[in-house]
C-alpha cells in the first residue's frame, strides 16, 4: 500500500523523518517500527525513563510523550486532509507541550501503552482511507502536505526519536 510521497508532497524540513523510512507498505513499517519502539521501552526501567542525557534535554519518559503527542497530531492532520477538510491546520510548539505535561510522574509502562493504543488508532484510521484520498493535498504549519506523506512523517518521525534515544541515551546509561 501506498508509494512514497513525492517531494512536492511535503515540505523540505520533513525530508530528515520521510527519508529514515525504506521501502514497503507503510502499515507494516509502522508495525516494525511500534515493535522495536515497544521492545526498547520494555528494556528499561523508571530511573533510566527519567535520564537525560544533557541539561536543558528532554528526559526519555518526555521523548516518548512528545512521540504520542506528536503521532496523535500528525493522525489528526492525516485525517483532515484525507477527509478533504478545507481549512488549514495549525502547528504546534513541541517545547510547550513537552512543558505543558506532566510525562515526568507518568510510569515509564503507562507511557508504553499510551504509544501502542495511538499507533493503533493510526492503523485504524489507515484502514478508512481509500488510495485517492491519500493523495489528497491540504495545508498543515503553513505548508503543502499529503495524507500519505502524513503516514510516512508518522514513521519516520518515530524512528529519528529511536536513533536519538539509542545514540544519545543509552549509550551514556550504559
Amino acid at each position: 500500500m501506498l508509494n512514497r510521497p513525492l517531494k512536492d508532497e511535503y515540505h523540505s524540513f520533513y525530508e530528515t523523518y520521510i527519508g529514515k523510512i525504506g521501502e514497503g507498505d507503510i502499515r507494516d513499517l509502522l508495525r516494525e517500527g511500534g515493535d522495536n519502539t515497544q521492545a526498547l521501552i520494555a528494556g528499561l526501567n523508571e530511573e533510566q525513563g527519567n535520564y537525560r542525557y544533557a541539561e536543558n534535554k528532554w528526559s526519555i519518559k518526555e521523548l516518548l510523550g512528545h512521540m504520542g503527542d506528536t503521532e496523535r497530531i500528525l493522525s489528526y492532520r492525516l485525517l483532515w486532509i484525507a477527509r478533504n477538510g478545507s481549512a488549514e491546520l495549525p502547528g504546534f510548539d513541541e517545547d510547550a507541550f513537552v512543558a505543558a505535561s506532566s510525562f515526568a510522574e507518568i510510569p515509564l509502562a503507562q507511557l508504553a501503552s499510551n504509544l501502542a493504543v495511538v499507533r493503533q488508532s493510526t492503523f485504524t484510521l489507515l484502514d478508512t482511507i481509500s488510495e485517492e484520498a491519500f493523495i489528497r493535498l491540504g495545508i498543515a504549519n503553513g505548508s503543502q502536505t499529503s495524507a500519505r506523506a502524513l503516514a510516512y512523517i508518522i514513521a519516520g518521525h518515530e524512528k529519528h526519536h529511536m536513533n536519538i534515544i539509542q545514540q544519545r541515551y543509552l549509550t551514556q546509561l550504559i
